[in-house]
């Protein structure tokens, strides 16, 4: 059973009881550790189902559940059906096991059982609704950074009447106001959002305590991974569920806490032991990615931060090449210089592609490396691009299963109402819209209101009437009997003429055909979760989109599929590894981010770990490089090396290193031009 894991890795295996830290440094073999655990744990007779295991990721929890399998000798059998299925542990992410529970009792919090899970599409809707109500104009407050303010304190666990004790400025004082009519907007068409699902469930077990001892109740065992990226309402919800049994094993590096901007909080991970006085640690320090070369400047630069657990990197691979710290005139030059490296390794057949990354900061960066990627004719994927269920006639597909699913979600019905156009034009979607909020119904109540109705153009009443005559087609056909969600889905688009429509929307027939394969891979997605799920429906499948929606079709998961150079930012690589990796763009303003600066100018310490992570995304070769000068508004400006640059390199006390840091931070907080001086003495980054 412990056959391949070293000593740590064992230890934290064979723990089977009582509060366990598995402080797990990168390339440690941390999923290897989790799934041993579970599997051990059923080998000494806990029942499957009573280990609840939580991850971050819908990708990692399925490697996991893949892996347990495998350990347990399932790997291969078919899948029975379902009278016949044994047991499994619970394994998803933290808003899967969310929605599970939300649907369980969410009658108790006043929403329907089947409440929609809304999107980044359908909130930015919702919210230039409120924005509107309140006439706040687009200057003061835009939707996306309303939705800004509300996911912030909402990953706090700070309500919507709460919020404006916390509000500062004149700016977050009109979000609050905008944070409470968006809530109870998006309660009366029956939907959560994403956070909605974690706040929600906090609050379940905070008011409900009987529902509290349910879910809890459960499970024997509750497993978390990644745990330094918990936010409040996790961190409160893992306590709910293991406070009883106290069997809670924990699995996270503090060093790699990198999403503090999404309310994810390292404190959760640093103080675990207090909250858990006799929890056991185990630390995992041995490093199987990495070169000794590589770990000693990851070791040397995260020991700069004050506040983490005491630990360090032990390399099983020796030796290695130093890792390089190239310098190149302007940002133009710095993609003119690591394209042509690139280019020249592949050209010799050294590497494939796909074993090369890029890492960068900010989403503008790889702008010029893209244009000198194309030129060098040398394939790339830009990991972060526009997801599958984001594309136009995905979503307006989607929508339709939506309204198919539950005619109350407004915002997915006036996006369908008239697409294909079927003569429901603006006016009479408005007149629809006004007859809903007087009388405070629904749209689709209303287009089934005879006297309302009467009052639209002849058009727009034929085109309702086959809106409403599709979906009631549809809702039959998924209650006749064993629901075959392929074929309806089909029909549906069939009946839509929606190909057709295509042609019509795109007359480029390219773009066309690239659509309609878009649309065949979502038809595709709807056939493979049938013959995965054990009970399919149309809810289960639009909860998978909800919550999978993100990572299907990835770039993550395309990187492997492609043989292309990845340009990703750091938060994008976390979790992923390569051969070589080139950090560029190394410089004050940059890495640490301006914001860090700006901020605090001491608080950098998340900044270094997001630094640490682009590190140990390394394998075999790591390149760090910045331009001397950056164009900020059309004019080169001198730009600061990195103070992490320094004490990487064991340069820490060098004065170009304070020198470039008082200098950053002096036309930041001035909100002046970058290095608009020149510096008598030039700051040259340390050299290896």
């Amino acid at each position: 059973m412990t056959q391949g894991l070293n000593p740590e890795q064992r230890e934290a295996v064979q723990t089977l009881s009582g509060p366990l830290l598995v402080l797990a440094g990168a390339g440690s073999g941390k999923t290897r550790v989790v799934t041993y655990r579970i599997a051990n744990l059923i080998r000494h007779g806990t029942p499957p189902d009573r280990i609840l295991a939580v991850t971050f990721t819908n990708k990692a929890a399925k490697e996991m559940r893949q892996r347990i399998g495998a350990q347990l000798g399932q790997r291969g059998r078919p899948r029975p059906k379902k009278k016949e299925s044994p047991p499994e542990p619970v394994i998803g992410t933290f808003h899967s096991n969310c929605v599970r529970i939300l649907r369980r009792h969410a009658r108790r919090l006043e929403y329907p059982d089947r409440f929609a899970i809304y999107d980044r599409s359908d909130q930015e809707a919702v919210a230039r609704d409120v924005l509107r109500q309140l006439r706040v104009h687009s200057g003061t407050l835009k939707p996306g950074e309303l939705l800004s303010h509300i996911s912030r304190w909402k990953n706090s666990a700070i309500s919507s009447t709460a919020a404006a004790e916390h509000a500062r400025s004149d700016g977050e004082h009109v979000a609050a106001s905008g944070y409470r009519r968006y809530q109870e907007a998006v309660k009366l068409a029956g939907a959560m959002d994403f956070d909605d699902l974690l706040l929600l469930t906090q609050q379940l077990f905070r008011d409900f305590e009987d529902v509290r001892r349910e879910e809890a109740g459960r499970f024997d065992h509750v497993l978390v991974d990644e745990y330094q990226d918990t936010n409040q309402s996790q961190y409160d919800i893992i306590r709910q569920l293991a406070g009883e049994h106290r069997n809670l094993c924990v699995v996270g590096d503090d060093d790699q806490s990198i999403y503090g901007w999404r309310g994810a909080e390292v404190q959760h991970i640093l103080n675990f032991q207090h909250d858990w006085p006799d929890a056991k640690v185990v630390r995992l320090e041995a490093n199987y990615r990495s070169t000794t070369a590589i770990l000693e400047v990851a070791n040397r630069l995260i020991a700069f931060n004050k506040t983490r657990h005491d630990k360090v990197l032990r390399p099983a691979r020796a030796g290695g090449s130093p890792p390089r710290i190239l310098q190149f005139k302007n940002e133009n030059e710095e993609a003119q210089g690591v394209t042509e490296e690139i280019r020249k390794l592949l050209e010799r057949g050294q590497r494939e592609p796909k074993e090369v990354a890029i890492l960068f900061r900010t989403n503008e960066q790889p702008r010029v490396f893209e244009t000198e990627l194309r030129k060098a004719n040398v394939p790339y994927s830009l990991v972060g691009s526009q997801s599958f269920f984001d594309r136009q006639e995905i979503k307006n597909l989607l929508c339709y299963l939506k309204v198919i699913d539950n005619p109350q979600d407004e915002v997915a019905l006036l996006r369908i109402i008239n697409v294909p156009q079927r003569g429901i034009g603006n006016k009479s979607t408005a007149a629809l819209l006004q007859h809903a909020v007087s009388t405070g119904t629904s749209v689709w109540d209303a287009m089934q209101t005879p006297e309302v109705a009467a009052k639209l153009p002849e058009p727009a009443r034929r085109g309702i009437d086959r809106l409403l005559g599709l979906v009631d087609r549809c809702r039959d056909s998924l209650n006749a009997g064993p629901v075959d969600l392929a074929a309806v889905f089909r029909d549906l688009i069939h009946r839509l003429d929606f190909t057709a429509a295509l042609d019509r929307m795109f007359p480029d027939p390219e773009e066309a055909e690239s659509r309609k394969a878009s649309v065949e891979e979502l038809v595709n997605s709807v056939a493979d979760y049938q013959s995965k799920s054990r009970d399919p429906s149309l809810s289960g499948f639009l909860d998978e989109v909800a919550l999978e929606g993100k990572e299907f079709g990835s770039s993550k998961d395309q990187q492997k599929q492609h043989n292309a150079v990845a340009l990703m930012t750091y938060h994008s690589a976390k979790g992923l590894e390569f051969p070589i990796v080139y950090m560029v763009g190394m410089e004050e303003g940059i890495l640490p981010h301006r914001r860090s600066l700006a901020d605090n100018y001491d608080d950098v310490e998340e900044e270094r770990r997001l630094c640490y992570v682009g590190i140990t995304r390394a394998e075999d070769e790591l390149t760090l490089s910045l331009p001397l000068q950056r164009k900020k508004w059309g004019k080169a400006r001198d730009t600061f090396a990195s103070r992490f640059l320094y004490e990487l390199t064991g340069q820490a006390d060098n004065p170009n290193r304070r020198r470039a840091m008082d200098a950053a931070r002096k036309e930041i907080s001035r909100g002046s031009r970058m290095g608009t001086r020149k510096q008598a003495s030039r700051k040259r980054a340390p050299s290896r």
